[in-house]
């Protein structure tokens, strides 16, 4: 595990952005604070910083050589395969200098060329250079658990893990507007977009080549429903079995290291399954779980150490309070190099944090809610779809639930909330709802908080990109079956919300503590067997994860199984009217420094804050992080 860089330059020699790339590498030493190195030959200067898991020797460090000195690699992840494909390669008369995977993957883009991306389980972002043809090729695994953003102009191509490495180097620094509008929507810019122009990120599956002076990007791998019908015609037991084959398999296989590793236990379905299936390959697992004393109500403590009693592991809990989440809120601020506003953030940072003190790799259960339709919203979107009666009740009282005090302050406000979104979707197309359900601001608050505009068109373009299987004409709401419909849902979500939300949280926020966080349910044939079944062996009206909890349902204990989903609240409204209402008056919506800066309405933010203050703010206060996160980062980033 790594943090990458490196720069391309198309007139003019490398060495010209040494410091740049010694910059760079410096700014992603969290990543990597085992080592870091540099290389540089004629138009290429590579750097890493790197976080030693398998094979820690000084022999495995980055950048890497084959044995011919001919290419060279920088390279962020883990491929669990590794081991198979040493075999194979060994076979082939290669010679190993290291028992890295770093090796093993350069040697595989020698040997393999035409398909070895399409051989490779696991996850990653790497470079290659080709010192006898100058050409590069650069990569990010098939689902985007890791990250790679680019910046191109006309002199050069620059790459690296994070942002904040990108602008080490002597770059444009301009806001997309556009980006910005997103953001403000969705809590975070989706890709292939950033919030500036000329900056982008490789989306997963793709990978980009530079040769004979052009680049040309390519999809390798993108997730599909398959249409098999021997696959559609198995039993549900057949099912249930080789689900678990696949997670045993893939678990297994995220168990190799040469540090410690243990397993974040949050009490919920998807982690207690990791642990389950964890514990069988290894003598007495570490697992790790945060308790919230201040918030009973999101409080999975229990159920983590139940589990953790079934499976005889190693447990450690971490009490945490709103203190210590208010402690850690400025490690998180700063963190950030491109504004994003999932607040869950914070305990996912402090998790990670004192995770660390004790391991280097921890297996976590994120996937589960974006393949198995996990969330409030699939229950939503399945309701609305087969037109049951209980969702045509809720629709029938839309005018009581717009009047009736809606936040998610509370269980009752909550519901409220819940049950006015879904009336309110409910009388939308497939795309329509999709995109009110995946948004926390509706486009036209979203427009007028700005001053600066956007690109309408430009706007559109991206949304129709993000809604493509939605927007189908096989899939709209008259056409299609609603199997199809929602396993379209999912993969709209796999492709949206999980690299650009959940999976870039998790990834941010281990790595600002140099902890590698694994994902056993997206191996990508765990992916693929699953957008081969029928939506509704995941769903159906009454359960949510239906095939994930039947696979279970006789290896956890029941209370795991039939429990409904939290999620973790962080107060930011309490933190917002009292600790933090200084610095947000004096500091992130401050009136003169939104004047000055020109990209707020200065009367809108006017009336947020007085929202904010109010007897009756509802959700404001997540409009609030959202703006003070791009405050933070615009005071850091942007210059003056």
């Amino acid at each position: 595990m790594c943090g990458i860089a490196g720069v391309v330059a198309f007139t003019g020699q490398a060495r010209e952005y040494q410091s740049d790339i010694e910059q760079a590498v410096s700014t992603l030493s969290q990543r990597g604070p085992d080592s870091n190195g540099i290389f540089i030959h004629n138009h290429i200067a590579f750097g890493s910083s790197r976080l030693s898991i398998i094979d820690t020797s000084e022999k495995a460090n980055q950048p890497l050589h084959d044995a011919n000195a001919r290419y060279v690699i920088v390279y962020n992840g883990e491929i669990y395969n590794y081991k198979e494909l040493r075999k194979e390669l060994l076979q082939k008369g290669v010679e190993f200098k290291t028992e890295s995977d770093t090796e093993v993957l350069l040697n595989m883009y020698i040997h393999f060329k035409d398909d070895f991306l399409n051989r490779l389980n696991g996850f990653y972002s790497f470079a290659i250079y080709d010192k006898e043809t100058g050409s590069v090729f650069i990569a990010r695994d098939k689902i985007g658990i890791k990250p790679l953003l680019y910046y191109q102009d006309d002199d050069k191509l620059i790459f690296a893990s994070e942002m904040k490495a990108l602008l080490a180097f002597p770059i444009r620094r301009k806001i997309d507007s556009t980006s910005l509008y997103q953001y403000l929507q969705l809590n975070y810019i989706p890709a292939p977009a950033t919030i500036l122009e000329g900056v982008q990120k490789l989306e997963p599956g793709n990978y980009l080549e530079y040769s004979n002076n052009e680049i040309k990007k390519v999809s390798y791998y993108n997730i599909e429903i398959s249409s098999n019908p021997d696959i559609k015609s198995n039993h549900y037991n057949d099912q249930k079995t080789q689900l678990r084959k696949l997670i045993d398999n893939s678990v297994e296989k995220r168990m190799i290291s040469d540090v410690p590793l243990g397993s974040f236990l949050s009490g919920g379905l998807d982690s207690s399954i990791i642990v389950a299936t964890a514990a069988q390959f290894t003598k007495k697992l570490s697992t790790f779980t945060i308790s919230y004393p201040d918030d009973p109500m999101y409080d999975e403590s229990k159920y983590a150490a139940m589990v953790a009693k079934k499976f005889n592991t190693d447990h450690t809990v971490f009490e945490v309070n709103n203190d210590s989440l208010f402690e850690h809120l400025d490690n998180v601020l700063n963190y950030l190099d491109e504004p994003f506003a999932d607040s869950s953030a914070l305990p996912v940072y402090i998790l990670s944090n004192l995770t660390r003190q004790n391991i280097t790799v921890a297996l976590s259960g994120d996937g589960g809610d974006e393949l198995f339709a996990g969330y409030n919203k699939h229950h939503a979107e399945w309701l609305s779809l087969i037109k049951d009666s209980r969702g045509k009740m809720l629709s029938w009282f839309s005018l009581l639930w717009k009047v009736l005090p809606q936040s998610r302050n509370s269980f009752i406000s909550n519901k409220v909330r819940q049950y006015n979104r879904f009336s309110t979707g409910a009388k939308l197309s497939s795309a329509d709802r999709y995109w009110y359900w995946a948004t926390f601001t509706d486009e036209k608050m979203a427009a007028e908080m700005m001053v600066t505009g956007f690109d309408e068109k430009e706007y559109d373009n991206r949304k129709q990109h993000i809604l493509r299987y939605l927007n189908n004409e096989t899939n709209s709401l008259d056409n299609g079956s609603e199997d199809q419909k929602m396993n379209e849902v999912l993969r709209t979500d796999a492709t949206l919300v999980l690299p650009n939300d959940m999976l870039h949280k998790v990834d941010m926020m281990s790595m600002a503590n140099s902890l590698e966080v694994r994902v056993p349910l997206l191996d990508h044939n765990i992916v693929d067997y699953i957008f081969s079944l029928q939506a509704d062996a995941k769903i159906d009206k009454h359960r949510q994860k239906k095939l994930l909890r039947d696979a279970y349902e006789e290896i956890l204990p029941p209370e795991i199984l039939t429990r409904p989903k939290h999620g973790f609240e962080v107060p930011l409204l309490s933190w917002f009217t009292t600790g933090l209402r200084d610095r947000i008056e004096k500091e992130w919506l401050n009136e003169a420094f939104i004047q000055e800066q020109g990209i707020f309405d200065p009367a809108m933010m006017r009336k947020v804050k007085n929202r904010l203050y109010s007897s009756r703010p509802g959700d404001i206060q997540n409009v609030v992080w959202r703006l003070i996160v791009f405050q933070n980062w615009y005071k850091k980033y942007m210059p003056n």
